[in-house]
């Protein structure tokens, strides 16, 4: 859900100025900054570059600026950080960034090699050398392995990191791109390999092939030695679908089986299994808010509703399997594999040869259960390892083998990397992170926070064992609420360094919009709901004060994307409660969000601006359309790319210039590459790093 039309891009400004929907006439007075829509326009980069400016000379004076930025780039340049591997055939792949190769290698080696302290690694591709070539500055995206010889792959990499990317083939065991061989240009699509000579594509196939959300609406079947434009057609949605999508499934001694799936909104779908030699679509029968896996010759079904089927009703949060081919033909026999409480939920699952090993998530902390299928029957053993800590797990190679990775952390504690097997209750130790900051003085503490609806909204606090309660500690309040996201405890060398070794606080908010407690805890914030995600935040901005952690004057919040939208959103209801605000790559106007990238996609989220109902909640909680005169808001800087072609960067640009007109105090950094995620490389997370605590330390004092 991440690929956006490029047209967008351009016609953003146009389509702004002939907007005429029941919201637009909610507000008679026309946007002046609407030219700040202009993603490339000369006057908004203008714009852009003299507030940048500003920005940098303030908060590259702070003091300790440098120490934070030169701090952050050693840890995320460090060539002690766990390299991820993926396996693929014989070889262990990773992609790394560091100092010399700040763009990134792709590598790989074995897993003898890979237990070594000191790994020998084959390089497979330069992507710094191919930027230089090309001159481009082209970032990562992944490579998708031809199955099962795994000697090609079709390499992603998008300009300035943007969701826009283009696949070129690439020959693995000769390093080199394949001549001739399958290419991609720049679009917001994706594809899978049916075989060596075959392909499922998703992309731009010119006028009225994408959705309104900037997303492929059709799937075709390529062949090699052929151009795109003969693509034959699998399946064609709907403009108002968020995307269509053409997939394999294939593991070693079972069916190769083929799939389209239909996106109808952000959390609905239809998914098809298709023939291989007819091209008949038979659609899977399942509700179309569930969530579908296979994993051999089992169909997996996570559930976001109950779902009734004859005398046995499934719960809503279930994860529940069937043989495939049983279910094809009629029957309805699921076993569950997990069922939830009031608070535990489904994190996720992974398969191993002979097993698949669960994911729970009870109250916020991780533990890892084994099923395994044998005599007609699924048994679970709850998996030895575990604790208040964060576990997350994935299989090794499940055609070959039983062993799975999986990493332990929290907020203190550096990631620790294990080999387990499926089977066995050992595991071995791999590789550890080391400590970037001293956490001996330090705790974390769970606390519960009580929301303007009684709900109790669990959060976590670290700070130092001898913190007084006084109210005057400088404190950094964390939160997103929404899509379903988990926010789980992990470790941050550049949160620790830059923040608790200055003398802060840091806080995250589990609330309510997330899926820290399943679907239901999801749902309870969605579009007509959407405000008690705020006064959940809101309630543990105010908890934060009762218990004396800190107080208003010395409380900050940041939030990025969706939590742009969430710190937004509280500071423009709740001015009184926050001192400084960083929102990054935010959605800040509500009543056009729908209207610019991807935004149509996640009006299941929020709810439809044009239609006056939707309007009617959404616009009492819109950032942008809330702001007032005369009305004392806190500090805030606002980050975003220019490159980002998910979240429009004009959201930022326009509430920093109406802020600036009402007299707030506002600063405002614009990265011009770097996607969604507002860097690059690593040299650009640190500088954007040092910026937000330069800012924060200012604030906070």
């Amino acid at each position: 859900m991440t690929n956006l039309g490029k047209a967008l891009l351009s016609i953003a400004t146009v389509a702004a100025t002939v907007f005429n929907t029941a919201a637009n006439a909610a507000t008679s007075e026309p946007d002046p900054y609407l030219w700040l829509e202009e993603v490339n326009g000369d006057k908004a980069i203008a714009w852009v570059k003299a507030e940048n400016a500003k920005t940098e000379a303030v908060l590259s004076a702070h003091p300790k600026f440098n120490s934070i930025r030169d701090k952050s780039l050693a840890i995320l340049d460090s060539k002690e950080r766990i390299p991820g591997v993926t396996k693929r055939g014989e070889h262990f792949y990773n992609f790394w960034q560091d100092a010399a190769n700040p763009r990134g290698i792709w590598r790989r080696t074995t897993l003898a090699e890979y237990r070594k302290a000191q790994p020998n690694w084959e390089m497979v591709f330069d992507l710094d050398a191919y930027s230089k070539q090309e001159k481009e500055s082209w970032v990562w995206k992944g490579a998708t392995f031809l199955y099962p010889d795994y000697d090609r792959a079709m390499v992603s990499i998008s300009r300035g990191g943007a969701d826009a990317t283009v696949y070129r083939e690439f020959d693995v065991t000769k390093k080199t791109f394949v001549v001739g061989g399958f290419s991609l240009p720049e679009a917001k699509g994706s594809l899978s390999w049916i075989d060596r000579d075959t392909l499922f594509v998703q992309t731009d196939f010119g006028a009225g092939s994408m959705t309104a959300s900037g997303y492929p609406r059709i799937v075709k079947e390529w062949t090699r030695g052929t151009p795109l434009t003969a693509a034959k057609t699998v399946f064609e949605g709907k403009e108002s679908n968020i995307s269509i999508t053409g997939f394999v499934s294939q593991a070693k001694g079972y069916p190769t089986r083929q799939y389209v799936n239909q996106s109808l909104t952000f959390y609905t779908s239809k998914t098809f299994l298709r023939d291989a030699k007819t091209g008949v679509l038979t659609a899977i029968d399942v509700p179309i808010d569930a969530t579908l896996g296979r994993v051999r010759d089992w169909m997996l079904v996570s559930l976001k509703s109950d779902w009734k089927l004859g005398d046995a009703t499934y719960p809503s949060g279930a994860l529940i399997a069937i043989n495939e081919i049983s279910f094809m033909a009629g029957k309805r026999n699921f076993d569950v594999l997990f069922k939830p409480t009031a608070r535990s939920s489904l994190a996720g699952y992974t398969a191993t040869k002979s097993a698949i090993i669960i994911n729970e998530l009870d109250n916020v902390k991780n533990k890892l259960v084994e099923w395994r299928h044998a005599n007609g029957a699924w048994k679970s053993t709850k998996i030895a390892h575990g604790g208040n800590v964060t576990l997350s797990a994935s299989g090794v190679d499940s055609d070959t083998t039983d062993d799975y990775f999986f990493t332990q952390t929290d907020y203190l504690t550096p990631p620790t990397l294990y080999l387990g097997a499926a089977g066995s209750t050992k595991a071995e130790k791999l590789k550890s992170l080391p400590a970037f900051f001293d956490a001996t003085p330090y705790q974390t503490t769970q606390f519960e926070a009580t929301s303007k609806d009684g709900e109790k909204i669990p959060y976590f606090v670290v700070m130092a064992k001898h913190t007084k309660l006084d109210g005057s500690n400088p404190t950094l309040l964390y939160g997103y609420g929404g899509f379903q996201v988990s926010m789980v405890p992990s470790y941050s060398g550049t949160t620790g360094a830059a923040w608790l070794d200055n003398g802060g606080v840091y806080v995250v908010a589990n609330i309510r919009g997330g899926g820290e407690f399943g679907p239901r805890w999801h749902q309870a914030g969605l579009k007509a709901n959407r405000q008690k995600v705020f006064d959940d935040f809101i309630a543990v901005g105010e908890d934060l004060s009762t218990r004396k952690i800190t107080s208003p004057k010395h409380l900050a919040i940041y939030g990025g994307s969706n939590g742009g939208l969430l710190v937004g959103a509280v500071m423009v209801q709740r001015p009184d409660l926050f001192k400084a605000v960083v929102c990054a790559v935010p959605l800040l106007d509500m009543q056009r969000y729908h209207k610019l990238l991807a935004g149509a996609s996640w009006v299941a989220e929020y709810g439809d601006p044009d239609q006056a109902d939707q309007w009617d909640y959404i616009s009492k909680y819109s950032p942008y359309q809330n702001l007032k005169a005369g009305v004392k808001y806190p500090s805030v800087l606002f980050t975003t790319s220019t490159r980002d072609d998910r979240v429009h960067p004009g959201h930022a640009r326009k509430m920093m210039a109406k802020m600036q007109a009402l007299g707030s105090p506002v600063q405002y950094y614009e990265n011009m590459e770097g996607g969604h995620a507002g860097s690059a490389n690593n040299a650009q997370v640190a500088y954007r790093t040092a910026l937000m605590y330069a800012f924060l330390l200012n604030e906070l004092k």
